[in-house]
């Protein structure tokens, strides 16, 4: 299992290319079952959930292939197997997402209760409930969905749950819309890029949406989609971790393709800490003065503040001059790097679904665990600040959603290293 080992304090300078959404390439990989003709991905990064989503596509008739120039094509050749099994659906949540072409395409569809990151509870109701909305009979079976649906019909649904509006169930919503007869109108659907990406590339394929990026989406469904050639968009979440390496550095970096428009409450946030962020030529300059102003952090849909920047902008509080108050309403329990970053000698104290940091005026390097993706991504910010050497163990995690980290920071000045053991 490998390790990353982080001497802190080299001051990251130079720029960085920001890779493909993996959150948006995910839901439109499995959007690729619904289509009767190849269909040819762009910017698609080699990331382990990447990976994980290809083998379980290949398990349900698909071929792909990654070509020279980097692209990914994907064609379905056998539409006869509709059981997504545990084996792979537990490695990582986004799986739930053949749920909804499985149930248009193929008419069935049997998927494992899915699994990922342990950041807390995220339930499945919502997307069993708009599958059931548009016509589908559902069961529970041995630890697996079950639906069948032999003719699904547009409908009005609404997709709000206790944290929000569902990023994932949005998607299984309208990938299974496309092809039921009529019109479906979601309402409290899920505004993220990452969403509008799904459906640009669906209507690309043939497919009748509107009004994606709002609360509101419109579906005619149609008789089949065709392929097509698509870019991913950039990954706005990598682009706010490295924003955060420049400024917990006290460095410079300029982002190449990152979307400062996708980023507005993370921008508004870090300006109030004293970073500045300014729009590029090709794409966002980010620099910082030495003085981290505390902020108060509210996590939220899309498009406020993302859960998924919540652990790294912590780890930049931790130097903060003065008490920082950051609550997490869309995983109330995402919080398992609080006690690592203590370990560096960070003082946050967490109270429910809140925690408060009281700026230090250093972090020390030490041994410390990776408990998920954006935890990993946090201990090894404080690790390029802290005194010292850090090593973080479970690299894996960060593999699951940063393509060649370690390469990208030790090209703008950082000393890190991957140790396999």
């Amino acid at each position: 299992m490998d390790h990353f080992e982080i001497s802190g304090g080299n001051r990251l300078k130079g720029a960085v290319d920001i890779s493909g959404a993996k959150n948006a390439a995910l839901p439109i990989l499995a959007a690729s079952l619904l289509c009767e003709e190849e269909v040819v991905l762009r910017n698609v990064p080699r990331l382990r959930d990447i990976q994980a989503m290809l083998t379980l596509l290949q398990r349900l008739g698909v071929a792909y292939s990654w070509e020279d120039d980097g692209s990914l094509k994907l064609r379905v050749e056998d539409e006869m197997n509709c059981h997504a099994e545990y084996e792979l659906v537990s490695k990582m949540r986004a799986s739930v997402c053949v749920l909804g072409p499985l149930l248009a395409k193929r008419k069935r569809a049997q998927v494992a209760m899915p699994g990922g990151c342990a950041i807390g509870s995220r339930p499945v109701d919502l997307h069993v409930m708009a599958m059931e909305a548009l016509g589908a009979d559902s069961d529970l079976v041995n630890g697996d969905m079950m639906l069948r649906g032999k003719k699904l019909r547009g409908t009005e649904m609404f997709l709000g749950g206790a944290f929000g509006s569902s990023v994932t169930a949005t998607a299984n919503a309208l990938m299974a819309a496309t092809l039921a007869e009529g019109r479906t109108v979601i309402e409290s659907a899920a505004c993220e890029p990452e969403i509008a990406d799904l459906c640009d590339f669906l209507n690309a394929c043939g497919a009748q949406i509107g009004g994606h990026g709002t609360p509101r989406i419109l579906i005619d469904g149609v008789a089949s989609l065709k392929g097509c050639d698509h870019s991913v968009i950039t990954d706005r979440i990598e682009a706010g971790t490295f924003m955060v390496a420049a400024a917990i550095t006290n460095g410079e970096l300029t982002l190449n393709g990152a979307r400062l428009e996708h980023l507005i409450a993370v921008v508004d946030r870090l300006r109030r800490i004293g970073v500045n962020v300014e729009r590029g030529e090709k794409g966002v300059v980010i620099s910082s003065s030495r003085r981290l102003d505390p902020v108060d952090i509210t996590t939220q849909p899309y498009p406020g503040f993302p859960t998924d920047l919540q652990a790294q902008v912590m780890a930049l509080l931790c130097l903060g001059d003065g008490n920082s108050v950051i609550t997490d309403k869309i995983f109330p329990d995402r919080f398992m790097h609080v006690a690592e970053l203590n370990r560096m000698g960070a003082s946050i104290r967490r109270e429910g679904a809140t925690v408060i940091v009281h700026g230090v005026k250093r972090l020390i390097g030490a041994p410390v665990m990776a408990s998920d993706l954006r935890a990993s991504a946090a201990l090894i910010l404080a690790g390029l600040i802290a005194k010292g050497t850090t090593k973080m163990s479970r690299a894996y995690h960060i593999d699951r959603g940063y393509e060649r980290i370690e390469e990208k920071l030790a090209g703008v000045g950082a000393d890190i290293r991957r140790v396999a053991e």
